[in-house]
């Protein structure tokens, strides 16, 4: 749904414009932030032109190389990273701060930008800035990580407890594995993203020296959410290796089955192929007690291999 939300400064309050119209009648330095999601191309050629600023296109937002997704000059910060959605799909998202100003530029709804926009109302002295603004959707963004990464890890858990004997394997199970090995594949590479640009906000002159503290936590925050993804990643890696592990054991014990089948009807088969050859002589071809003979035989062979078999525990 394309939206355009202007929030600034008055009588000591932070109000929000869904218009442009209004930018003239307010000065700069009391705007804070204006977010464009999804917005028609004229409206931000009439924001580039009033802020004279430069909106990337989506093919440049979506660029991967660190050139691309962080642009500092003298007097503003260009920055580039990817939000996840709740499908676990990436939206890219792009900052542009100047002169104290954040436009942010989307194409979806995210839950982040919502959740900021309630702290605002709920603090606005905490947000003289659009630097603030932008700390503070980092902040949500790599919250709403942390508690997908606890989501997926009950998935994970949950998933565990459910493989246990050979009865419990089906071909559904290793689908759900790769699903979530793909959805931990994808929080990670959220989560490298925004360690990129915020390093090199951290670095930057042009960033308020009384936010880098707040960067500062949320790199250690970001860090501690490797070590999750990555044990995330080694639970379905063991999860992976005792389903297939289980499947060879049920397919061993199939095979075993289909063995010990075999050989007990070996020596039936070897004694009726005896008696069915064409021979002229055969000793008890004209024998009245040759086909009970015979039929005992193949019983006494079939159970000496079967009590052979559980003898050396093999059945």
């Amino acid at each position: 749904m394309s939206e355009l939300r202007l929030f600034y400064h008055e009588d000591n309050k932070i109000k929000i414009s869904k218009s442009l119209d209004i930018l003239p009648k307010i000065e700069l330095k009391n705007i804070i932030w204006i977010d464009l999601n999804d917005v028609a191309l004229d409206v931000e050629s009439r924001l580039e032109q009033f802020l004279k600023i430069y909106i990337q296109e989506d093919e440049e937002i979506e660029e991967i190389e660190m050139s691309s997704r962080y642009i500092e000059t003298d007097d503003g910060i260009v920055a580039n990273t990817n939000f996840m959605m709740d499908n676990f799909t990436l939206e890219p998202v792009s900052f542009i701060l100047k002169n104290g100003i954040l436009v942010s530029v989307r194409d979806s709804d995210l839950r982040s930008f919502n959740e900021t926009v309630k702290k605002i109302f709920a603090s606005s002295r905490s947000f003289p800035t659009g630097y603030h603004v932008l700390v503070a959707l980092l902040e949500t963004r790599v919250e709403y990580d942390a508690d997908t990464i606890e989501d997926t890890t009950d998935l994970i858990t949950n998933l565990s407890k459910t493989l246990n004997t050979e009865d419990d394997l089906d071909e559904d199970i290793l689908i759900r594995i790769k699903d979530l090995q793909e959805k931990v594949m994808v929080i990670r590479q959220t989560i490298v993203d925004k360690q990129r640009v915020i390093s090199s906000m951290l670095k930057s002159d042009v960033f308020p020296a009384e936010l880098l503290p707040r960067l500062s936590m949320i790199i250690k925050d970001i860090n501690s959410l490797f070590e999750y993804t990555r044990f995330g990643f080694d639970r379905l890696d063991y999860l992976q290796d005792t389903f297939l592990g289980l499947v060879n054991l049920q397919q061993n014990k199939i095979i075993k089955i289909f063995t010990v089948v075999s050989v007990i009807f070996l020596p039936p088969t070897l004694i009726a192929s005896i008696y069915g050859m064409n021979f002229r002589v055969l000793p008890e071809l004209n024998w009245a007690y040759g086909y009970p003979f015979s039929i005992l035989l193949m019983v006494v062979f079939s159970a000496a291999v079967l009590w052979y078999f559980r003898r050396k525990k093999w059945l």
